[in-house]
């Protein structure tokens, strides 16, 4: 299972224990922040994306990808992968994705929607799990190729 693989690669920065798991799903940004007692915009989605390939956009919970923004940044339109692709391509089933411990060949970027908060909540590999992370940590940890601007949403 995929969260068994994220709490291996969080173990070894000590930091497995840091892995949430809840009763109840997570899978949705409205479901964990239910699950967390936060509110959505602090939610860390990730978005998976074909580009020249795989590639994870990381979010905050109220943004919304900005399709010109997202043209001009990868010279591409915005195509999300399909369901099936995702667990093939990424490592992590829809409901789960997270920069964590991904599949080779998967480009990570971080959406500067996420640079006002403190910490966010990415999931970790399954639908009923996160883990809190600073904005540092998040980077860390993700192995992020760089700060993306394609999201819309959530400066008004």
């Amino acid at each position: 299972m995929a969260i068994e693989q994220v709490k291996a690669f969080f173990e070894q920065y000590g930091m497995a224990g840091r892995v949430r798991e809840f009763d109840v799903s997570s899978a949705t940004v409205d479901l964990a922040a239910q699950a967390l007692g936060c509110q959505p915009c602090r939610i860390a989605k990730t978005l998976s994306f074909m580009a020249d390939g795989p590639i994870l956009v990381v979010a905050a919970g109220d943004a919304k990808i900005d399709n010109p923004r997202y043209k001009a940044r990868f010279g591409t339109k915005a195509k999300m992968l399909a369901p099936d692709e995702v667990r093939t391509l990424v490592g992590h089933g829809v409901g789960g994705v997270c920069p964590f411990a991904v599949n080779e060949g998967v480009t990570v970027y971080l959406d500067e929607s996420l640079k006002r908060f403190e910490t966010v909540f990415p999931a970790c590999g399954s639908g009923n799990s996160a883990i809190e992370l600073s904005i540092p940590e998040l980077e860390r940890y993700s192995g992020f190729t760089a700060w993306v601007d394609v999201c819309k949403g959530w400066r008004e």
